[in-house]
């Protein structure tokens, strides 16, 4: 197992003023990301929906703030917003352009509101854009217990896997294929297999884990997705890391002076 703690920026970056396309923003985990990407000046490009849904998220602005306009945060100008749905190719053609430095994928829903294909139909227009446009990072957050980490969720997921929510797991093993042995093989992909997700503060603790996961804040998901698309020497490119910040098994707390993406 690997752990660490706190963000390190000191390894070198992709550029020092990124480009980053968000599909998901409106989501709770995508709205971190956005935010954490706008605080750390760079620009970011959301597909949404439904644009009026994208607010400040609860984790790193508080409860009294959450889903609030992002106004101010960030450089003027940092964010823009397309209306569009991410399944149709013409759409996420909008926000994925060749100035894009990297992708973070975010996406989610109940299988009876998005259909029981977005995630992997999403997604392969993500990697048609990519291929198209030349961009080679791609961050997505996926969750624990799918492909080869079944035996790593708790076992009341798995109930859960197998039964109610059979059909979103099928759609995001699907969504993973598409990079582990599909046409999206010869980017650089992080697939980010998050523990039980809360709405929280951030940690700083980010624990990359063989075991069983436990939970992690969203906030913190969002700091490692940043380091996926931001770090050149990020150390999961083409790996499938399960992360979580409490409770699980098989991981070591914080180790002081190691960054966060520190292997």
């Amino acid at each position: 197992a690997r752990a660490s703690s706190g963000r390190s920026r000191a390894a070198p970056t992709m550029a020092a003023a990124a480009r980053v396309a968000v599909l998901g923003g409106t989501g709770a985990t995508g709205a971190e990301c956005v935010y954490q990407l706008l605080k750390e000046g760079h620009h970011v490009d959301v597909l949404a929906r439904t644009p009026s849904k994208l607010g400040l998220p609860p984790g790193s602005c508080g409860e009294d703030k959450a889903g609030l306009p992002f106004d101010g945060v960030g450089e003027a100008g940092a964010l823009t917003v397309v209306q569009g749905n991410a399944t149709v190719q013409a759409d996420v053609d909008a926000v994925i352009t060749a100035e894009t430095t990297g992708v973070i994928v975010s996406l989610g829903g109940k299988t009876k509101d998005v259909g029981p294909t977005m995630l992997t139909d999403a997604t392969t227009c993500v990697v048609n854009a990519c291929r198209a446009k030349g961009v080679k990072r791609v961050c997505i957050v996926t969750s624990i217990g799918v492909g080869d980490s079944a035996d790593q969720a708790p076992f009341f997921f798995k109930i859960l896997m197998g039964t109610v929510m059979r059909s979103i797991f099928t759609d995001k093993g699907k969504q993973e294929a598409l990079f582990m042995e599909g046409p999206g093989s010869d980017l650089e992909w992080c697939i980010v297999r998050p523990g039980g997700l809360g709405l929280g503060p951030p940690t700083g603790v980010i624990n990359v884990i063989d075991g069983e996961a436990g939970s992690i804040a969203r906030a913190d998901v969002a700091a490692f997705c940043l380091g996926a698309v931001l770090d050149a020497a990020f150390p999961y490119i083409g790996k499938t890391p399960c992360i979580s910040s409490v409770g699980g098994t098989g991981w070591v707390k914080d180790r002081g002076d190691k960054g966060m993406f520190e292997a």
